[in-house]
């Protein structure tokens, strides 16, 4: 299973394993990673699970799609890098995703 690398806005890091085909929220509410509420539960509905992905990852993980990009725009500080996790599936490639959790 890749390992994706979760780091809180105190810096601390959290590295875990996601299945193959599930998506990076449900490795952080699976592993109890806090700052990532998915409240509408990965149905890119409520934005409560926004990330930062590291630059050195966007070419793989790529940008957000129009209804992201929608949900997106509420955020109280929206950046290039900033993706829904739900919306970010696991793949092998993404062995070592490093993503950012914004402050709450």
């Amino acid at each position: 299973m890749p390992v994706v690398k979760y780091i809180q806005v105190d810096g601390q890091a959290f590295e875990v394993e996601v299945p193959i085909g599930s998506s990076v929220m449900q490795g952080a509410v699976d592993n109890l990673i806090e700052g990532i509420a998915a409240e509408c539960g990965g149905a890119c509905s409520c934005a409560t699970c926004e990330v930062y992905v590291d630059e050195a990852w966007m070419p793989l993980v790529g940008e957000a799609c129009d209804i992201e990009r929608g949900m997106l725009s509420a955020s109280r500080d929206l950046r290039r890098n900033s993706r829904l996790s739900c919306q970010i599936e696991i793949t092998p490639e993404l062995e070592g995703l490093i993503v950012a959790i914004p402050a709450g």
